[in-house]
């Protein structure tokens, strides 16, 4: 038996083990033994024994410590799977405040933030091997030509944007013309602020939101820092690879971590930089748990490790405008320059009956003219040929008999079949007026190509969907039929921009989506060459009005006032409570929420129901503890039932109430 004086002499690690389960979600206390004291550092990893799981587990050494608050006796750590301490000091706290922050486990955003380990990456990186020495990179230019506003859009002073530890907005402009340009000017921006933090030899982190964004970014920051300086880590990489990078970004300071919504938890002792372009694409939403998106995972980031943060994009999300607005970022816009030329079809003065037509007859002129001197970028709303399909007598959307999906039709000549399950669609009949006739209500890329290929005969087409990739087109005439969010760069600009089917777009349901819209317009005018003419066609009113206006700003402004009046995301946050009914009531019971802040609860698809709460940021914190211990209590009675059943409860299915923060998929 050990005496307590043995007991202050040994070396005890503070391990945390990778588990999902909640109760685990703490340091637990292990003896090093004197074997594997050369190879136990912090952040590397190890298997322990974990009595509460009955089993063997891998874990991340948090620290070493000289003695242990627990007075019993000790378990010693079984091995050391990897002796390369790859979680960083930065991202542990990290991890620790996001999981805090969503009511989550800090193991969950330990498998985001680190990837799959590879031994052979590892090589390099032993204990005992010299990190590499990269050669110094000279100061760059800072990025001028922006001015700062307050939050009514006043000018305050021009400035050039720099890399103070300020959050900032940067509204970005669009391309200048050059006829060499391969990528959008918004990723030159961003690069030549990378560059300045690595001239400091200070790493900077780069999130875009998909592997298309990714590809231009990489582009343009190898065209001013150094390759052995760039740092990319996203899941089109190989394991090895992407763990090669990793650890490049732990050992090397002055680099720039390029990748998506993941590459936000990179390590980075000297952090420089943190910037998300587009923070208001869908594809930062992190499904996996806890959830956090990336832009406040890196207002935490930046909250503890300093550096400057910066959302950009070409259109203010309702989340960085609340920022702005409360006075936590400052809001930048180009000083100089016109706003592009963008025409409202339904608000100019028509010539002929068929302005109101798909593509009104001015915009048939202006293409055709445009189509002269270069490419024009037509964006349409969906892929395929004809996405969605209608009765030919009353218009009522065709479903399909077998599983209620839309119908439509895939490419020219195909059957009428569901979008969801593939079946064809032989015998449909409609549920309205008994009719068994279709027509196509929506043009998809594919027939938009097709009649656009037929009014411009002689004229190359090029088709950019889902299941075509073009990143780029040169500066020769060409139709550039895209869906939104797939539109390729052109070289010099497009000579003239399209944008169809703006009233289907802003008729889709959910919360965002005028947000969207406004965001995948202003994205595909910036990619217009300077002084080229955009359309936008079915959109009138005040949308239509500020898209012209290039009023951004003020209709994010605008938008959130209105989720301010009715306690909408992001004016309160809000978390989803998931379970069977007497659980998730006695969670919610727990919060002592007004009435009006309780949404449901409604059923949900697999049983159980879901109950939406709303809450104001400054309860935040107490929310999320509240809504921890419940899981961490329902956890633990269901473990004792199931040691009383004789089976294991060790896995995150038996787990009965799930929590998510800030799900954007409760209000679609």
């Amino acid at each position: 038996m050990q005496t307590g004086s043995d007991r202050s002499a040994r070396r005890v690690a503070r391990v945390m083990v990778d588990s999902p389960l909640p109760q685990l979600d703490r340091l637990f206390d292990y003896e090093v033994p004197e074997a594997l004291a050369g190879s136990v550092v912090a952040g590397s990893r190890v298997r322990v024994s974990v009595r509460a799981a009955g089993r063997m587990m891998e874990g991340w050494v948090i620290e070493l410590v000289d003695e242990s608050e627990f007075a019993g006796a000790l378990s010693s750590i079984e091995t050391v799977v990897s002796p390369v301490p790859a979680l960083a000091p930065e991202v542990w706290r990290l991890a620790r405040r996001v999981a805090d922050r969503a009511a989550g486990t800090a193991s969950d955003v330990l498998r985001l933030a680190i990837p799959t380990r590879s031994v052979r990456a590892e090589q390099a990186w032993l204990p005992g091997v010299p990190p590499p020495v990269l050669p110094p990179v000279p100061a760059a230019p800072p990025l001028d030509g922006y001015r700062e506003q307050d939050a009514s859009g006043i000018v305050e002073r021009d400035e050039r944007v720099v890399l103070e530890a300020v959050p900032t907005v940067v509204e970005l402009p669009s391309p200048d013309g050059s006829a060499s340009r391969t990528v959008g000017a918004w990723a030159l921006a961003l690069a030549r602020l990378a560059a300045a933090s690595v001239a400091g030899n200070r790493t900077a982190i780069l999130v875009a939101p998909d592997h298309r964004d990714l590809d231009q970014l990489d582009a343009a920051v190898r065209s001013v820092v150094p390759a052995d300086r760039v740092v990319r880590v996203d899941g089109s990489q190989s394991t090895p690879s992407r763990y090669r990078d990793f650890l490049r970004a732990r050992f090397l300071d002055g680099v720039v971590v390029i990748g998506t919504r993941s590459a936000v938890y990179a390590p980075a002792a000297r952090l420089g930089l943190i910037a998300i372009w587009d923070d208001g694409d869908p594809l930062h939403r992190e499904p996996h748990a806890p959830g956090a998106h990336p832009r406040d995972v890196a207002l935490v980031r930046q909250e503890l490790q300093g550096g400057a943060l910066v959302l950009a994009g070409h259109a203010i999300s309702t989340d960085a405008q609340r920022l702005v607005e409360i006075g936590w970022c400052r809001r930048v816009s180009p000083a100089r320059g016109a706003a592009p030329r963008v025409i409202p079809t339904a608000l100019a003065s028509g010539d002929g009956a068929d302005d109101h037509a798909r593509i009104p007859s001015a915009a048939w002129r202006g293409v055709g003219e445009a189509l002269q001197h270069g490419p024009v970028l037509v964006q349409v709303g969906r892929p395929g040929y004809s996405p969605q399909l209608v009765c030919s007598t009353c218009s009522t959307p065709a479903a399909c008999p077998r599983c209620s999906g839309p119908l439509g039709i895939a490419r020219r000549g195909a059957a009428p079949s569901c979008r969801w399950c593939a079946a064809i669609a032989g015998g449909w009949r409609c549920p309205e007026c008994d009719g068994v006739r279709l027509r196509q209500g929506v043009a998809g890329s594919e027939r938009t190509a097709d009649e656009l290929g037929r009014a411009f005969p002689r004229t190359r087409i090029i088709v950019a969907d889902g299941e075509r990739t073009v990143l780029a087109v040169e500066a020769s005439p060409a139709l550039v039929i895209a869906t939104r969010g797939a539109e390729p760069v052109a070289a010099g600009g497009y000579r003239a921009v399209l944008l169809l089917d703006g009233d289907r777009m802003l008729a889709r349901e959910g919360l965002r989506v005028a947000e969207d819209c406004v965001r995948w317009w202003s994205n595909a005018i910036a990619l217009a060459a300077p002084g080229a003419t955009t359309w936008l066609v079915g959109v009138g009113g005040r949308t239509a009005a500020g898209v012209a206006g290039w009023q951004q700003s003020a209709m994010a402004s605008a938008e959130l006032a209105q989720r301010r009046a009715l306690r909408f995301p992001p004016a309160v946050r809000v978390a989803t409570v998931t379970g069977r009914d007497e659980i998730v009531a006695e969670a919610v019971a727990a919060l002592h929420l007004p009435e009006h802040d309780v949404l449901g609860p409604v059923p949900v698809e697999g049983g159980g129901v879901r109950t939406i709460v709303r809450f104001d940021y400054q309860r935040a914190g107490a929310v999320a503890s509240v809504l921890r211990e419940s899981i961490v209590r329902q956890a633990a009675a269901r473990r004792a039932l199931a040691r009383r059943a004789g089976r294991s409860a060790s896995s995150r299915a038996d787990v009965d109430l799930r929590v998510r923060f800030d799900d954007a998929d409760a209000f679609e």
